[in-house]
């Protein structure tokens, strides 16, 4: 069917690429296939497969359409459930809330949110609602807490290099990340600058992802031991000349206590911590300190280990001991989503936060619904929720205890959600959502330098509504007055813009984008870094970024922090994205699921004689916390002792109903707590 015309939009379910798009629109009620904006210099024409077929999932069957009352057990699904209406599903959750505040106080009350959109009205307006109500606040930690605080530890504000200065690079250095199957747009920078300029592409990965393959080099380490890898790397800089000693005297805190310090940190050293080579390491080091204009981009891969943040601060020291940050095509890029400087107190309600409210830690969920005092410290238990924009009870660490806490019986959940989720299937009331495609926002990016604001492109589905239809509804029924809940979304992203000062919203929308990127001086940091001093922070403080900072190394180095193999769990695993995926939200598409097959444990061969498991057998994986059932699958691309489950499938489509998140810890990684998904020790054995 031709197009019946190309609408803008921007994806919002990934934070770096947030790529500008081409909506092929059918019908007012329809769409056809989804391009990436040929016009957008970041974006330039590329979006990845999942989006490109986003059909499937816009037009899916079992996209819920009406509200729903739980009338069956928990965990049923659709079955367990009759419609009601808006009006009746909005006045049970606000006297539900009510009631649980008046039982034992606001903070009884938990709005649960995360980033299945990452437009700003719709995912972080239940901030509003949380602010005047004084509910219990969240602490965002599921994604990107360890590597923001690993990043802030050097640098010292959340920007970068401009990811597009990746096309002029001698040396790209992809560290911690897949971008071939999580970031796409980074594969066409980095083709631009290999074509161009014969660059060279090193990856550095536990296994030999589809970016690995595409590599010049691939670096295969043990998890978590980037940190005692890059301090080798220091070693041999320094001592083999390729040290910028006027650029660190001008723009470093300690080079000449550096330099001491990995002294004694050689490749010999760091093989017996990582199982690279030291001559590998040797020679990764000379080529990364003979390319002045090498560009690391600094993936969130390091935000999934307890010892992240070292890591990630070892990791950026690299282009400060080389001067890199100088060049054109120089430096590393890890976010800048700070250089957008939006004022979100209209969306937020940050006029109306009370610090004296507690914070839990969206990923100690488990914990705190099965009443843990080291989370709900003197406060009240959690007995209503309203969740958002994320499926806990599939993404969330520890989900056997996460499933716990959601089959209490005295715990009221509703769920605002597209599909019938594990977190749905749990719910008392269930509200059919929007899609991007079917509400307006605001988009800015991590990876880029792109704002943009997008208008419904199509009328929803049956009954769906936005969030911010549901939380300023609720907000009419539980007497909160912020003027936000009587403000259109475009109203607020107008005037969002103009009190930040950029463009009007339809002037933006008029114009698709608007390039924030900042000058180069200011995104090399050559008029200073983050901190006060302007330096670059070789010796982080610690206890700045947060209270948990035993084990936290002075200087950088390997913090042997990680879940330590043993004798019952000799192996380790790692989470990490499947390439069809994107956490659980394109599980239900049909031809992500083909692509996919099933779930699938990564063994090296030797590994499978070692525990008798044989390719294509079922096994059991398991630890204290758990076991799963899936399939073997022999893959020489990763070190022996070392396990891959590229994930995210839906619990139900593991054999026994369990799945990944069963085995992995939900306890806080270093300073400033994080989710550490890719950190499990875990054991395995024949089915």
């Amino acid at each position: 069917m031709a197009p019946f015309d190309i609408v803008h939009s921007a994806c919002p379910h990934d934070c770096p690429s947030t790529c500008a798009l081409e909506v092929e629109r059918l019908s007012p009620t329809e769409i056809g296939r989804i391009h990436g904006a040929k016009a957008n210099s970041y974006t330039a024409g590329v979006v990845c497969a999942k989006v490109a077929r986003y059909a499937e999932r816009q037009h899916h069957p079992d996209r819920l359409s009406q509200p729903l009352r739980r009338v069956g057990e928990k965990g049923v699904g659709r079955s367990a459930y009759q419609p009601l209406r808006w009006s009746d599903a909005l006045d049970e959750i606000a006297a539900k809330f009510q009631e649980a505040e008046k039982r034992f106080g606001a903070e009884a009350v938990f709005p649960y949110y995360y980033a299945g959109t990452m437009g700003l009205v719709q995912r972080d307006g239940i901030f509003r609602l949380t602010h005047e109500k004084k509910y219990s606040r969240q602490k965002s930690t599921i994604c990107v807490a360890l590597s923001d605080a690993g990043w802030a530890a050097g640098v010292g504000v959340m920007r970068g290099v401009d990811s597009r200065e990746m096309a002029e690079s001698d040396l790209i250095v992809v560290w911690g990340g897949n971008p071939v199957a999580t970031q796409v747009n980074v594969m066409t920078h980095i083709a631009r600058a290999r074509k161009a300029r014969g660059a060279k592409l090193v990856v550095i990965d536990p296994y030999r992802t589809g970016t690995a393959e595409a590599a010049d080099q691939h670096l295969m380490l043990r998890p978590g031991t980037d940190g005692a890898l890059a301090v080798a790397v220091m070693h041999v800089l320094f001592a083999e000349g390729f040290a910028d000693r006027d650029y660190l005297a001008r723009y470093a805190d300690a080079p000449d206590e550096l330099e001491r310090h990995v002294a004694s940190r050689s490749p010999e050293w760091a093989e017996a911590i990582t199982g690279i080579p030291a001559a590998t390491i040797r020679d990764f080091a000379r080529l990364y300190g003979r390319h002045k204009k090498s560009f690391i981009r600094v993936g969130y891969g390091f935000s999934r280990t307890r010892n992240g943040a070292v890591n990630l601060h070892a990791v950026s020291c690299l282009p400060t001991i080389t001067g890199a940050w100088k060049e054109k095509g120089g430096g590393a890029h890890y976010s800048n989503r700070t250089i957008y400087h939006l004022n979100n107190t209209l969306i937020q309600g940050l006029d109306m936060v009370d610090p004296s409210v507690r914070q839990l830690d969206q990923s100690r969920l488990g914990a705190i619904l099965t009443g843990d005092k080291r989370d709900l410290g003197d406060g009240p238990p959690v007995t209503a929720m309203i969740v958002q924009n994320t499926n806990p009870m599939n993404v969330c660490p520890n989900s056997n205890l996460v499933r716990q806490g959601f089959m209490r019986d005295d715990l009221f959940v509703a769920v605002h959600e597209q599909f019938m989720t594990e977190t749905a299937a749990m719910a008392d009331i269930v509200l059919p959502a929007t899609t991007f495609l079917e509400h307006d926002d605001i988009y800015r990016a991590s990876g880029h330098t792109h704002l943009q604001v997008t208008r419904k492109v199509i009328e929803p589905l049956g009954e769906a509504k936005p969030n911010h239809y549901v939380i300023a509804e609720l907000a009419k029924r539980l007497g909160a007055s912020h003027r936000g809940f009587a403000m259109s979304e475009w109203e607020i992203i107008d005037e969002t813009l103009k009190i930040s000062g950029h463009k009007s919203a339809q002037e933006l929308y008029d114009s698709h984008w608007e390039d924030c990127a900042l000058d180069f001086e200011t995104a090399h940091f050559l008029n200073g870094f983050g901190h006060a001093d302007k330096k670059f922070r070789f010796k982080p403080d610690w206890p700045a970024i947060g209270p948990d900072v035993e084990g936290l190394p002075p200087l950088p180095d390997y913090a042997a922090l990680n879940d330590a193999t043993s004798e019952n769990c000799p192996l380790r695993l790692v989470t990490a994205p499947a390439r069809q995926f994107l956490n659980s939200t394109f599980t239900p598409t049909p031809t992500s699921r083909a692509r996919e097959g099933r779930p699938t444990l990564l063994v090296h061969p030797q590994d499978g004689a070692r525990y008798r498991v044989g390719d294509g057998d079922a096994i059991e994986v398991g630890n204290a916390r758990g076991k799963i059932q899936l399939h073997a699958k022999f893959f020489d691309g990763l070190l022996p002792g070392v396990v891959v489950i590229e994930s995210l499938w839906g619990n139900a489509d593991f054999p026994g109903g369990l799945g990944v998140n069963v085995l992995v810890s939900d306890e806080p990684g270093k300073p400033d707590g994080g989710a550490v998904f890719h950190d499990t020790a875990v054991w395995i054995k024949a089915a």
